[in-house]
């Protein structure tokens, strides 16, 4: 450790507040929250053995230390997330997304209330229910509630704009409020029931069902009684429990840690009413020691408007678990307790996520070397010094030599680097062939790889397609004076070879600049799947961008007024096409159902006008 970080750090303040570790470059390396700060920081900079936490990257890395004094613990750990939000430091833990799981909302102020899917949990009155396990789930409950009570779904534009009862209202799935088919006390206590099932309280529902149902079938009304007994069975399905696992009491979430010599993985299981619902999986930086893992991997996964469960369990102590505790607790709004279980149920919960980290590590260490093994195998078939590590593969996309596109995608150790994703507009010149328009592609691509800081050249760059395609993509990096820089091949989509019963199928295939004959890929292996991967993310990434072009493609009918979407595709679907809506004569677009002799007049004359 820099002798001037050590003397810096003993005049820090020992109050609360967060502190900044730095590069040479002044680029953050870690940032974390401390109740004392120099107390906090000074033992980073202690020898190992001594039982206090160390940062063993901070020795090698870091040049400098800054700290922020805040008034109050909590303070710190707010403004810590701020921090590594803008600052991004590379040793804090980071999650592949901030999503929560998604809750209901119900808002009794509203005149008609209804239930709405969202994510957020916001202290503005409302009632939310959740969370869920997935998407589906969530949906499958509100489709199964909503056939044993029935209220309205729709939005508030669609509800104030119906002037009839919708289909959901003939299938019984909506009171029709809308139209003014139930009034407000009879709509308010079936709300009431609805919010009565979802918070548990099925029995007695389900008891007047069945009630129903026996007195249907004693006055002989058969159909009633079957209608009453699929919404028991509806009923029935929202109260089932969707876990796994039974746990004894409550919320909470069991974390469990995973340490390898290279990385860390985390498992979070998530039990919600007693029971397992679903686990949350983080692949993290194994730097920092496991108890500020914990802290960080705590801080960072609540923040925002996640639910917070009662009690959470860690596999060792939390440090500073206090200021911690404190802002969980201000989150839920009642009180919030951190535990390390030594025995019984709780205890084997944590034995549960650990066993999961273990082996969402075993997976991903699999994978890994699959990549790696990959990589060397395309290194071995394309003749390179080294691996591929930097892969990028180009597609063409096109309709008879339209709106003609290229996409690029970047693959960085055999993993998508979606920020080298480059999209291209091919020129009209060069649009109505595929080669030209590759060419074009290849040659923006490798300029910009060139030109910005940003972009690298890679060390693989592969085209979709074969021969002419490659050909196309060596004249490009040839003029550029690129050839000697990179390896360039084409892949071939498998197709089938051979008459009759002899017929095969040829594997995909792999043409390399200065061979004659393709390398044909042996099917599933590691290289053949990695290409594969590659080719169709950029075609997919093609596609997309010619989609959205598409969309934004106009018909001359657009200008012509009187003329909306419904009637434009009643004249396109009349005539097949809008080139053939423009040759009609003024007699053949008065045949069309619907259109009068002076609409039919003002589309003639609208499609003819110079």
């Amino acid at each position: 450790m820099r002798a001037e970080i050590a003397d810096r750090v003993a005049r820090f303040p020992d109050e609360s507040g967060v502190y900044i570790f730095t590069d040479s470059k002044g680029k953050a390396l870690y940032v974390g929250k401390a109740a004392k700060l120099r107390s906090r920081v000074r033992s980073y900079l202690k020898p190992g053995g001594d039982g206090r936490f160390q940062l063993r990257f901070l020795e090698k890395e870091a040049h400098d230390v800054e700290f922020l004094v805040t008034q109050t613990e909590q303070e710190a750990l707010l403004l810590e997330n701020t921090i590594i939000k803008k600052l991004r430091p590379i040793y804090n833990f980071k999650l592949r997304d901030d999503k929560s799981f998604l809750m209901l909302r119900l808002d009794r102020q509203e005149e008609w209330p209804w239930f709405r899917l969202v994510r957020r949990r916001k202290d503005d009155g409302a009632d939310y229910f959740g969370p869920y396990a997935s998407a589906k789930s969530v949906r499958r409950t509100l489709r199964l509630l909503h056939k044993v009570v029935p209220l309205r779904d729709c939005s508030k534009s669609v509800f104030d704009n119906r002037s009839r009862p919708c289909l959901k209202h003939q299938i019984g799935r909506c009171p029709a409020p809308c139209v003014g088919l139930i009034d407000r006390p009879e709509y308010t206590a079936l709300v009431e029931e609805a919010v009565s099932v979802l918070r548990g309280g099925a029995r007695g529902v389900l008891r007047r069902l069945e009630e129903e149902m026996r007195t249907a079938a004693g006055d002989l009304e058969f159909e009633k009684a079957q209608a009453k007994k699929l919404q028991i069975e509806a009923l029935e399905s929202v109260a089932e429990r969707q876990s796994v696992v039974e746990s004894s009491e409550g919320d909470r979430d069991v974390v469990g840690l995973h340490r390898s010599a290279a990385e860390a993985v985390a498992v979070i299981l998530h039990f919600r009413s007693g029971r397992l619902e679903s686990s949350s999986r983080f692949k993290v930086p194994s730097a920092l020691p496991s108890p500020l893992l914990l802290e960080d991997l705590l801080a960072r996964y609540y923040q925002g408007d996640r639910y917070v469960p009662g009690e959470i369990l860690v596999p060792q102590e939390v440090p500073e678990a206090e200021s911690l505790l404190e802002w969980l607790e201000s989150k839920r709004g009642r009180s919030v307790k951190i535990a390390v279980p030594k025995r019984g149920s709780r205890r084997r919960f944590l034995a549960m996520a650990e066993e999961n980290a273990r082996l969402q590590e075993m997976v991903e260490a699999s994978a890994e070397q699959r990549q790696r093994q990959a990589l060397l195998n395309l290194a071995a078939i394309c003749g390179l010094g080294g691996v591929p590590s930097r892969i990028h593969c180009m597609d063409v996309s096109t309709i008879q030599g339209r709106d003609t596109v290229a996409s690029r995608v970047c693959f960085v150790d055999g993993v998508p680097d979606k920020s080298a994703y480059r999209r291209f507009k091919i020129s009209e010149s060069a649009a109505g062939d595929d080669f030209s328009a590759m060419s074009e592609a290849v040659r923006r691509s490798l300029t910009q790889c060139e030109t910005r800081e940003e972009d690298d050249l890679p060390d693989l760059l592969v085209v979709d397609g074969g021969k002419g395609q490659l050909s196309s993509a060596r004249e490009s990096a040839r003029e550029l004076g690129l050839l000697d820089d990179l390896c360039l091949a084409g892949l071939a989509k498998s197709r089938l070879k051979g008459v009759g019963d002899e017929r095969r199928q040829s594997g995909e295939r792999l043409f390399l600049v200065g061979r004659e004959l393709p390398v044909v890929l042996a099917d599933a292996a590691p290289e053949t799947l990695l290409l594969a991967a590659v080719r169709d993310e950029s075609h997919r990434f093609a596609i997309s961008y010619h989609r959205r072009l598409r969309s934004k493609l106009k018909s001359p009918l657009d200008a012509i007024p009187g003329i909306g979407p419904t009637r434009r595709r009643q004249l396109i679907r009349h005539f097949g096409s809008a080139r053939a809506v423009a040759e009609a004569d003024l007699e053949s677009l008065c045949r069309v159902p619907g259109l009068s002799r002076k609409l039919a007049e003002v589309v003639h004359a609208g499609l003819r006008r110079d």
